[in-house]
């Protein structure tokens, strides 16, 4: 369907379209307590924005259109643009073994920059941000790339990893000799015209805004403290706005003169072995990719501490949307703005992956079990009346409802809402069920069945 045209420039601030947006934006932002966020939507030749509230809720800054947001893993899109630039410069290549470059990898000796970018090099996600806060990127690699660690084969499966963007943003500063900071600047950010902004800036040139909690006891909203570890900045250190964002999501559907078509269409193309899931329909080289009415769109979610980020592309039309804000609350603001624009502008934006009619739920006694990725360990226990159940780490139990394809969905206590968790695998050689996947990580089996 053709999408409608945002007005000129000169024209948005007496826009209805625009007003209509501000409005909806304000009561949202009210009503998810998120103390600040940005809308901004491409339509193919047109950007028109919106921006409420504070970057701040102790100070009261402002948040402006240009205001940069702790994008979490959206950065990671910003990583894989990089690597796709020096492969087509010919300085890197997608399928040669990154231990090459990078000799921690090598007792994962199969695994590329393509398998990297993709989530299917079989790594665990890693360990969290305070543990490896002060180590190394060789000591953090020979730590999580390991034959014992190892989830599957590489190329063979998909689990979300943040230890494989720490490698690709290694295998960046390798071949240009560059800090994988200096190289974003210099291959991406600027050619965009972004404003460079990085967790841990001592001095930032541009207004940035802080991540914020909602406190259960005293029912107000507080700023928190970004946590990530700098080794971690390849895989989420990066923020921006949602004009920003905008900007990127056109270079990656080959609608700017950054990526040539042929490297844009590259990033698009789903990765064979990439089932993301509950994340996403298919995985392309750093790119979660969606269904949504015959068309496929790309893009990626972020979430920092106390933050949301979110950005969507069509490669048909050139519409692209992108979302930020900084609160918890703001993913939930992103799903209702979402089905406003529909109404607003015509613009279907999926924010999840399409899923398929499952049957009826099934009971799944085979699936209980322990799994680990990593140092994470995913406990599935039988409850009295035979249900499944799912502790991370210790924390509380949460049901589960399985299906006949062995996907699962999980069930929040408070309100009985089903949302979709992943699903179990079978070996295909014994038919035991031997890997959980969930929220797009993979886990290995550890007990014995």
């Amino acid at each position: 369907m053709p999408y409608p045209t945002a007005a000129p420039a000169a024209d948005r601030p007496t826009s209805p379209l625009r007003q209509e947006l501000q409005s909806r934006l304000d009561s949202l932002a009210r009503a998810h307590r998120v103390p600040g966020a940005q809308l901004a939507v491409h339509t193919g030749t047109h950007t028109l924005s919106v921006h409420t509230g504070t970057a701040d809720a102790l100070t009261g800054t402002p948040f402006t259109e240009d205001t940069a947001v702790p994008l979490g893993s959206v950065t990671k899109l910003g990583t894989a643009a990089a690597v796709l630039l020096l492969t087509d410069d010919g300085d890197l290549d997608l399928d040669e073994p990154a231990a090459e470059l990078l000799p921690a990898l090598r007792p994962s000796s199969e695994v590329t920059a393509r398998h990297l970018l993709s989530h299917t090099a079989g790594l665990p996600t890693g360990p969290d941000s305070d543990s490896a806060a002060g180590t190394t990127a060789t000591r953090y690699l020979s730590a999580v790339c390991t034959a014992r660690s190892a989830l599957f084969p590489p190329g063979t499966g998909f689990s979300y990893s943040n230890a494989g963007y720490v490698a690709a943003g290694r295998l960046v500063s390798e071949v240009t000799g560059m800090t994988w900071q200096e190289a974003l600047r210099a291959l991406l950010l600027e050619p965009l015209g972004i404003v460079p902004a990085f967790l841990g800036d001592a001095t930032p040139a541009r207004p940035v805004a802080t991540g914020h909690a909602l406190n259960t006891a005293t029912g107000l909203v507080r700023p928190t403290h970004q946590n990530l570890a700098p080794v971690e900045a390849p895989a989420g250190a990066l923020l921006a706005s949602a004009e920003d964002l905008v900007a990127l999501g056109r270079a990656v559907i080959g609608r700017s003169t950054l990526l040539p078509a042929s490297v844009a269409a590259r990033m698009r193309r789903p990765e064979p072995a990439a089932d993301p899931g509950a994340l996403a329909d298919s995985w392309g080289l750093g790119l979660a990719l969606f269904r949504q009415d015959g068309r496929v769109w790309c893009g990626h979610d972020g979430n920092a501490q106390g933050t949301s980020c979110h950005l969507r592309a069509d490669p048909d039309s050139g519409v692209v949307v992108a979302f930020t804000g900084n609160a918890g609350g703001a993913t939930a603001l992103w799903r209702d703005l979402a089905a406003d624009l529909v109404r607003l502008t015509g613009i279907r934006v999926p924010t999840a992956p399409a899923t398929a009619r499952r049957g009826r739920a099934v009971p799944l006694p085979e699936c209980a079990g322990t799994y680990r990725n990593g140092g994470t360990e995913y406990a599935v226990k039988l409850d009295g009346d035979g249900t499944p159940t799912l502790s991370v780490d210790g924390d509380c139990p949460l049901p589960l409802v399985c299906y006949p394809d062995l996907s699962c969905d999980l069930v929040d206590p408070a309100t009985g809402r089903h949302e979709p968790g992943g699903r179990f695998h079978r070996d295909p050689a014994t038919g035991t069920i031997d890997r959980l996947q969930i929220s797009g990580r993979t886990a290995r089996r550890a007990d014995t069945v």
